[in-house]
């Protein structure tokens, strides 16, 4: 089993603050679409890289925004004796029945369990990957390094993460391995009102960046996304399912079903791998694959799903790989100038369970600085760098990728944002190269200065 997406060629970032969305724009994003054969060749190697109603339910009490969704008051030792949608016989968390009435069956469980309920937007993580050893020399040590780096991220937010090395489908394998997970994390976390899928082969590289929920607020799903790409050039690389955000709503178990109904499961698999290829002249390859599916109902308005699909690309939701490991040094070289010249507070020593006021105080400075943007011209760490294409597992990566781009270039990003948890426990890595670390001084780093 893979649990990674389709892979694409780089895509161009948008201008800082270019609000993203759903309709046809003449504005220019900055894209470059590369045409020809080493494109051919790219997109069909790459294919095969591993793998509404309005929300209410964790809004039925009073609502404050908050970018956190950990809670010091959250009752877990006692469950009521009520019944609830668990106590139906008839439920089931595999994806072949429909769900109904998703959004009264939750709002009846968070107000028998109110300590879940209000003031927060809990979030919980999804990611996994095969339930055997991996084929590649370096697998599962970057496996394990992957799954720490999502652990961490999610300890310091105070988001909750379930791993899954099950396939909950046997059919549904690849890349559409993840929609059954995702199914039974959403019957599984009724206290979670987003859902955070994030491919094994993807690395948070911004410990400091918490997601803007605020911005999803009339959305139910956000994925990083091109408009452009989708209605002018009809691309399947037009947006990347490797990394979305979907809300725990009758909402996403009704386009899930939609979605999950192009995948091989379905009698109408082979119809719809050559509507996509009709569809999407750059698509080098005749099986349908998540990634297709779900530009091909945003690019059509079927269902109607798109309204509340919110494509984001003013910062790096999903970053390509590329473009960001050859900068990976200039810009851990740029955070540490910064700490030289700027405020105290941002070399202060500190506990790790007060890590989100110290990333305030550091996004606050970065708004004084010059070049502090997400994008390939700027300096400011990428949210998530997404290894598509490389197969870390099975070894099996896009030929157009060497060792050194792959390998390498994951245990740099991996190291990379491991700094920034050995920082709060006084180590760093030697380079991002090595895996010595050496421990800092103090007030680091101006007495290295």
């Amino acid at each position: 089993m893979q649990m990674q997406s389709s892979s694409c060629p780089p895509r161009p970032k948008s201008p800082p603050m270019a609000r993203s969305g759903l309709i046809p724009s003449s504005l220019a994003d900055g894209l470059v679409f590369t045409a020809g054969a080493f494109l051919a060749l790219l997109l069909f190697l790459g294919l095969y890289s591993f793998f509404s109603p309005t929300p209410i339910p964790n809004r039925l009490f009073s609502f404050s925004p908050s970018f956190s969704s950990s809670s010091s008051r959250i009752d877990d030792t006692y469950d009521p004796p009520d019944e609830t949608f668990y106590d139906d016989p008839t439920l089931t968390y595999t994806i072949d029945k429909p769900m109904s009435n998703w959004d009264e069956k939750r709002r009846h469980w968070l107000k028998l369990h109110p300590s879940f309920s209000g003031g927060k937007e809990r979030i919980l993580m999804v990611s996994g990957s095969q339930p055997y050893p991996c084929r590649s020399y370096h697998g599962d040590h970057i496996l394990l390094r992957s799954f720490k780096n999502k652990a961490d991220y999610c300890r310091l937010h105070g988001i909750e993460l379930f791993y899954n090395t099950a396939l909950l489908n046997p059919s549904m394998d690849f890349f559409w391995a993840k929609i059954p997970v995702i199914r039974a994390a959403m019957l599984a976390h009724p206290e979670a009102e987003w859902i955070w899928w994030v491919d094994s082969d993807a690395i948070i590289t911004d410990m400091d960046f918490s997601l803007p929920l605020d911005r999803y607020r009339g959305h139910n799903m956000v994925v990083n996304g091109w408009p452009q790409l989708i209605y002018e050039k009809k691309s399947w690389c037009s947006l990347n399912a490797g990394v979305f955000l979907i809300r725990n709503s009758q909402w996403a178990f009704d386009f899930m079903d939609e979605w999950a109904s192009m995948g091989p499961q379905s009698p109408d698999y082979e119809k719809w791998g050559k509507l996509q290829t009709s569809t999407f002249k750059d698509k080098m390859f005749p099986n349908s694959d998540d990634q297709s599916g779900l530009a091909y109902l945003i690019l059509t308005g079927k269902g109607g799903w798109r309204d509340k699909i919110y494509l984001e690309n003013e910062y790096y939701f999903q970053g390509y790989f590329a473009e960001i490991v050859g900068r990976l040094d200039e810009i851990s070289e740029q955070y540490v100038e910064e700490e030289q010249k700027g405020p105290a507070v941002l070399r202060r020593r500190h506990a790790e369970g007060v890590f989100l006021s110290y990333a305030k105080e550091r996004n606050t400075q970065h708004g004084k600085e010059k070049g502090v943007d997400t994008g390939p011209m700027g300096w400011r760490r990428p949210f998530v760098t997404h290894f598509t294409g490389c197969q870390p597992c099975s070894g099996d990566r896009n030929k157009v990728y060497s060792a050194d781009n792959c390998t390498m270039g994951m245990y740099k990003a991996l190291n990379f944002a491991d700094d920034q948890v050995l920082r709060i426990y006084g180590f760093r890595h030697a380079s991002l190269a090595s895996a010595d670390v050496q421990p800092l001084p103090f007030d680091y780093p101006r007495s290295e200065g």
